[in-house]
């Protein structure tokens, strides 16, 4: 009796909605968040803990881009697969204590596929085991071995189910094989396709399942190349776009225009250009939106749908019986069978939810033309989930002084710093720092924490052992 009381303790546990870690941390956000990014949109502290990613674990890269947000000794550190793993398991741990266990978690610095493949691994099983899940930050330059081997193992074995990848590409970055100095993205679009297609042979090959992200450096330089940019990737695999608009951070010596007239706005409408329709983006907010910019969707037979369209009372009805009943429930990374328990279980205490999910749901499938085309697209394999993103850095001469101030608790006076103070309490995207137990913003990281990080580096691991 005694054991199957201890089984059924154990299956209710497993099978609770959200983890009490979940709740404490979403709750710590959603307090620590701006009064005016505490909005009914609002999906961190309510859904999400925020996006988390590694530094100071291989801040090398073997390609140049202008502009570069790693600071100017970042190339002179070499790879070391030893630090890399050491690093990330402390800083996945302290990540894990403070933002509960699961989030979303990137392995970025230089270029991660100079990590051997089997220190690639051994750092993505790191992140996992820490409840991350994981996604690997390339410049997409990468031959097929590489990944073949990252995916299998020496023993020839496929050690992953799943993996996430960032493929950076733009016409900025020098030094690509094949495309040393594009003159235009289009030059780079065989290299997209490319690095798709490896995944694809991957998948007919070992069964890997795979997400792709195709990210974007934005400048004047080519900014009105972003339409037809988005227009060829759209059909390559990809299921998310992020675009990332310039900033004078990182590497001043590859500062090569000024970037201040590319914005969110100015790169929403090139996105919006290209899809030849409006991408509505107010339904759902994540931070501060001088920082993301995020509309959620889905391709059907090439065609861009949003999930909710801010101006119909229904969808958002739904969006808000979503985050307050279902927010804390890790929807990725959790088996079926055990997320279907789960939704069941908030179901039995919120059952009109049923009928919110079926009134979006029937003018989503209107919107997209009926379930029978919908139904036609995914037998074609032309049904598949995309995201647009763009996400805004600022500038290192902001961020400095505004950090100092609120390191010492004062609000700045000056305006654009006060900006810059209210965009960094709201930031989506941390890092952690386990020497002193803190987790900073990313834009801290690269203005203020990089310089003095990378050149310590460059004395503990010098490219020319000393």
């Amino acid at each position: 009796m005694g054991r199957l009381t201890a089984r059924w303790r154990e299956l209710v546990e497993r099978t609770r909605p959200v983890h009490p870690g979940t709740a404490r941390a979403l709750a710590e956000r959603w307090a620590a968040l701006p009064a005016h990014v505490r909005t009914p949109a609002q999906v961190l502290g309510r859904h999400a803990v925020g996006c988390e990613g590694t530094h100071g674990v291989f801040p090398r890269c073997n390609l140049t881009c202008s502009p570069c947000y790693h600071s100017a000794d970042a190339n002179k550190v070499r790879v070391d697969g030893g630090h890399t793993l050491r690093e990330v398991t402390a800083q996945m741990a302290l990540l894990r204590r403070r933002r509960g266990p699961y989030a979303h978690a990137q392995l970025i610095g230089g270029e991660v596929t100079l990590l051997a493949p089997d220190d690639h691994a051994a750092a993505l099983q790191a992140m996992r085991a820490a409840g991350r899940s994981p996604m690997s930050m390339t410049h997409g330059d990468v031959d097929a071995g590489y990944l073949r081997a990252l995916v299998t193992g020496p023993d020839g074995r496929r050690r992953f189910d799943r993996l996430s990848f960032a493929g950076h590409f733009d016409s900025l970055m020098r030094g690509r094989r094949g495309a040393v100095r594009p003159r235009s993205e289009a030059e780079l679009h065989p290299f997209r396709q490319r690095f798709v297609q490896q995944f694809r042979d991957l998948r007919a090959e070992t069964g890997l399942r795979y997400h792709l992200a195709h990210t974007m450096t934005v400048a004047p330089a080519n900014l009105d190349q972003v339409a037809a940019t988005v227009r060829a990737v759209l059909p390559m695999g990809f299921s998310m776009m992020s675009f990332q608009p310039a900033a004078h951070v990182g590497d001043a010596r590859r500062w090569k225009e000024s970037y201040t007239e590319v914005d969110a706005d100015a790169v929403w409408a090139e996105l919006e250009r290209a899809l030849g329709r409006r991408v509505p983006h107010e339904a759902v907010e994540f931070g501060d939106p001088r920082c993301n910019r995020l509309a959620f969707g889905f391709l059907a037979d090439g065609a861009w749908h949003p999930f909710v369209d801010p101006a119909d009372p229904a969808e958002l009805a739904a969006r808000d019986a979503f985050l307050a009943h279902f927010g804390g429930v890790a929807f990725s990374g959790t088996p079926p069978v055990l997320l279907a328990v789960k939704v069941l279980r908030v179901l039995r205490h919120h059952p009109g939810d049923v009928a919110v999910a079926l009134r979006w749901a029937r003018r989503v499938l209107r919107r997209a033309g009926g379930p029978r085309r919908l139904l036609t697209a995914a037998r074609a394999r032309r049904l598949r989930l995309m995201t647009f993103e763009v996400h805004s850095f600022m500038d290192a001469a902001d961020v400095a002084p505004a950090w100092a101030l609120m390191r010492r608790g004062e609000v700045a006076e000056e305006p654009r710093l006060r900006a810059t103070q209210e965009r960094l309490a709201a930031c989506t995207y941390s890092m952690a720092h386990p020497e002193t137990g803190e987790l900073v913003p990313a834009c801290v990281q690269h203005s203020v924490l990089d310089p003095g990080e990378n050149a310590r580096l460059r004395r503990l691991l010098p490219l020319t052992p000393v």
